[in-house]
């Protein structure tokens, strides 16, 4: 049969349904396959990751992602040579995001001309990140920082900086020396960034202080985050401090102890109480991630996603007590372990529930999984855990 025979747009939607490597073996076959597998519609949303090995890459392998389209790329090189060589043969791009990262690769960035997503990680020496180090401040519209050292420890000189980026929709800080000062002022960060709508932080040990302080958060810029992720929230935040984000509709709250007979005695019960008032604050709630910290004991009506991967690190007979918190969830993501089997088959009281997202996986867990579908008439699908984004840092793992 002849590719000729059926429309091109036939053959993408075949070719749409095949994995990455069986869509390799059509194109090996002939040209007008090689043609037809590197439309850009068959790799909308694809990140590659280039390593830049010795042998480098050749005309034909940049050909074919120009082909595809590709505008998203994680790089592990850093050498200045191969990132003015991508920024070369791949003029389109608009994510990149540095695994390892040093001045001379920054300087590169201005020659990324349609750059929207910045991520820098990893720097062994200190960065100087500015406005300047990219061709259009205002076009980028998301940047993340995750283990990256600065000149200046001063919380004032990194928000001066973030200044400049005035367009800045999504903001994420991980492990950087400023955290420990003062853990990035929310409303400081909000003050300056009117357009932010998700900031993701690692909380350092003044992150109770930094909430309380007298300084109203300007309501304007406060009602702007609809998203907000708080790292090593091993301090207690203050019970109103989530007030201040009458927007907020995602909220992650990942937990990191240092003492566990304290936590267990003394904090962890503070922390319960402190969640329910959070969660009693934010009225437009819809998402929630809670790892190593409290359960959840707090009735969310409104709540569609919900992940809890208490401390310690099994639900047990809190199981039970899903269905009547969350009525309207749609997707659960839960680990299996000690939890009870009639408490999992309680799920099904759910109605709006389609999808149960397991962390770890159990000899008897298939057999639980099948009689949850056939009690919900396969309305709920019950799949193991997905891999994470390519384009996220693993600080929230």
């Amino acid at each position: 049969m002849s590719v000729h025979q059926l429309p091109g747009e036939v053959w993408i939607q075949v070719l749409g349904y095949l994995c990455v490597a069986d869509k390799h073996s059509v194109r090996a076959t002939c040209i007008d396959f090689r043609e037809l597998v590197d439309c850009g519609l068959l790799w909308k949303d694809w990140t590659i990751v280039l390593a830049f090995p010795k042998a480098s890459y050749n005309s034909p392998f940049w050909e074919m992602l120009r082909r595809r389209k590709i505008n998203k790329v994680v790089v592990r090189s850093t050498r200045a040579k191969d990132w003015r060589q991508l920024a070369r043969c791949l003029p389109s791009i608009t994510t990149v995001v540095m695994e390892r990262s040093s001045q001379e690769i920054l300087d590169v960035l201005k020659n990324f001309t349609h750059l929207k997503h910045l991520a820098v990680r990893c720097s062994c020496t200190s960065l100087l990140l500015t406005a300047s180090a990219v061709h259009k401040a205002e076009r980028l519209t998301h940047l993340s920082i995750c283990r990256v050292q600065f000149p200046s420890k001063s919380i004032e000189h990194l928000i001066s900086a973030f200044i400049d980026f005035r367009n800045l929709t999504s903001l994420v800080c991980h492990d950087t020396e400023l955290n420990e000062e003062c853990t990035m002022t929310t409303y400081l960060i909000l003050g300056c960034l009117p357009r932010l709508k998700h900031l993701s932080l690692t909380c350092g040990r003044n992150v109770q202080a930094v909430l309380r302080h007298t300084t109203p958060l300007p309501v304007k810029e406060a009602h702007a985050l609809s998203s907000l992720e708080l790292i090593h929230c091993d301090h207690s935040l203050p019970q109103d401090a989530m007030k201040l984000l009458p927007n907020l509709q995602r909220l992650v709250l990942i937990y990191k102890y240092s003492d566990k007979d304290f936590v267990a005695d003394i904090w962890f019960a503070a922390m319960r109480e402190d969640l329910k008032a959070w969660l009693s604050a934010l009225h437009r709630l819809s998402t929630l991630v809670i790892k190593l910290g409290p359960h959840v004991n707090r009735y969310v009506p409104n709540l569609i996603h919900l992940h809890i991967d208490p401390w310690p690190s099994c639900l047990g007979t809190i199981t039970a007590e899903i269905p009547q918190l969350f009525p309207k969830l749609q997707s659960l993501k839960i680990r299996g372990k000690h939890v009870p089997e009639e408490d999992f088959l309680g799920f099904q009281k759910m109605a709006d529930l389609r999808y149960v997202e397991m962390l770890d996986s159990r000899p008897q867990f298939s057999e639980m999984a099948a009689k949850l579908q056939v009690l919900t008439k396969y309305r709920v699908q019950v799949i193991d855990s997905h891999q994470r984004d390519i384009l996220d840092c693993d600080c929230s793992l």
